[in-house]
């Protein structure tokens, strides 16, 4: 449950930016969750289970009552699955890890009292500090590489041709930085050992640098030579010529004959990356996204229509079965850039909006770092349910309680689904409070987001840090809309209750799992 509540709003987050920014739409974003998110966790989220499973408070307390370990991090699931879903209902995005985390941390008070909390740096204290620095490192990040492509390539005289010349750039550089962190991270055991010290922690990673540093360099320049061999042509002829390709011919494009020019590009792709060009088409009835969202009116017209009292049964079980399949359609087809882009006009207004064409550009290497930004919360997010469930897999299996359980395959790819089951099936419902109305989101400032955001995650990933992805994002965005040159450009009514649930998260599910834990082992009992 709480997996599937994360999907609804920790990886709803993640692709915010590309759903708001109309580079993917909403099915898209679910199609790419389900495979990254479960190849992040696989691949780098065994780590970050182990600190959210056994570092939190000491096992050991439990070693002559292991089924009470087990029964804590029951009440542990079941009061931060409570409380997210609550907070996902209410439109808030909050963080899994943050209530997973003050979930143990309140069955260990309960448990034992405040001492069997490690409080240290290597316990809470890292984990703590990491909500406040994660963000502003988010934040850091993205806007250093927004500033580098509006200065290079906004700012050009020639911004189209500038920008298609250096996009094998940004998509050589942002997969081969992913490509680092898997490569790094399953061959820790080969050869040579590193040790970083970092602000009262040790950090000690054994691997082979010089290969890792070769492949990835290999990564970076056949990526580079295939983006310009493949990628660069095709958007010449896109955007330069306006000819009428389709996405696949990117792959054979100097196999593909000469195309009709698309008379029509210019405005499509006004109508679709300009927010306040759709918002007046919607005023006119003429904005095809916003028409396709209706069904949720269309949905309750149904529903009050079966209520008479002179319905058949066939007439109920119509309505019941239209207004399944509209939950369906706006689960999958919701068209959430709208919904979101008329709650921060004033905020929208004080942005710099660039050539259409230009931005259509970053609507590709978005993908991208959507996919990037899910592989980073895979690796992150995903194994914070699962360090529960691994714990108490194991101690279930060996009926005592072991420091050094392992994390089963099998744990990380049933958080995974439950993840991609809960974005495709609610995940809208945060993608409209968060996205467009914090700030406003183009395709290049969407991608500079991403890239920040999953950057600090996996890095905080790599290093066994459970961070929160929720508010990696959230810094990003802040940080991306500062650079339009004025405080006003960011919603901070909307930050401000963004901030209220993370500082409520906390408390709330450490007083709900201590309490719980407290009522069913130490209420009445009727045995005898």
């Amino acid at each position: 449950m709480l997996k599937f509540l994360s999907g609804a709003n920790d990886v709803a987050n993640s692709f915010a930016t590309s759903v708001g920014s109309r580079s993917l739409k909403l099915w898209q974003a679910v199609c790419i969750a389900l495979f990254t998110e479960a190849a992040g966790g696989i691949l780098l989220g065994a780590e970050t289970a182990d600190t959210i499973k056994g570092k939190l408070i000491s096992p050991a307390l439990f070693t002559k009552r292991p089924e009470l370990l087990m029964q804590g991090f029951m009440c542990s699931l079941i009061s931060s699955s409570s409380w997210v879903m609550f907070a996902t209902y209410m439109g808030w995005p909050v963080s899994t890890t943050h209530s997973i985390v003050g979930a143990i941390a309140g069955m260990g008070i309960s448990a034992f009292g405040s001492s069997a909390v490690d409080w240290s740096w290597n316990g809470m204290g890292k984990i703590i500090a990491s909500w406040f620095i994660s963000p502003a490192v988010a934040g850091v990040i993205a806007s250093i590489v927004y500033l580098i492509t509006k200065f290079i390539v906004f700012r050009a005289k020639d911004t189209l041709r500038t920008g298609i010349n250096t996009i094998p750039f940004f998509f050589a550089f942002t997969l081969s930085i992913m490509s680092f962190y898997v490569i790094l991270k399953n061959g820790k055991n080969v050869l040579a050992s590193v040790t970083v010290d970092y602000v009262k922690g040790t950090y000690t990673s054994k691997g082979d640098w010089g290969l890792t540093m070769g492949i990835v360099a290999a990564i970076f320049g056949g990526i580079l030579i295939l983006s310009y061999i493949f990628v660069v042509p095709f958007f010449k002829r896109l955007l330069i010529e306006e000819e009428k390709l389709r996405w696949f011919h990117v792959f054979y494009i100097f196999a593909v004959p000469k195309q009709p020019k698309d008379e029509n590009l210019v405005n499509n792709l006004k109508s679709h990356f300009t927010p306040e060009d759709v918002e007046k088409a919607a005023e006119d009835g003429e904005d095809e996204y916003l028409n396709k969202s209706e069904p949720v009116t269309r949905t309750q017209e149904v529903v009050s229509s079966g209520d008479h009292m002179d319905s058949t049964p066939k007439d109920v079980v119509n309505a019941a079965g239209k207004k399944i399949k509209n939950l369906l359609y706006n689960s999958l087809f919701m068209d959430v850039a709208s919904a979101q882009s008329r709650n921060a006009a004033d905020a929208h207004a004080l942005a710099i909006k660039y050539d259409n064409k230009t931005e259509y550009l970053y609507s590709f290497l978005q993908v991208c770092t959507a996919a990037f930004a899910s592989f980073a919360h895979g690796s992150n997010d995903l194994a914070n349910a699962v360090g529960p469930l691994a714990a108490t897999y194991s101690i279930w299996q060996s009926a005592s309680v072991s420091t050094s359980a392992p994390v089963p395959l099998w744990a990380l790819v049933y958080g995974a689904v439950a993840l991609d089951l809960g974005l495709a099936l609610y995940g809208y419902n945060i993608m409209r409070n968060l996205g467009n109305n914090l700030t406003y989101h183009s395709p290049s400032r969407g991608f500079s987001m991403e890239f920040g955001a999953a950057l600090t995650v996996i890095t905080a990933s790599f290093i066994g840090l459970p961070v929160s992805t929720t508010h990696c994002i959230t810094g990003a965005t802040i940080g991306v809309g500062l650079c339009n040159g004025t405080l006003k450009s960011v919603n901070w009514v909307m930050f401000a209750w963004t901030m209220f649930s993370w500082i409520i998260t906390v408390p709330v599910a450490g007083l709900f799992a201590g309490l719980l834990y407290a009522f069913t082992t130490r209420g009445a009992s009727f045995s005898y």
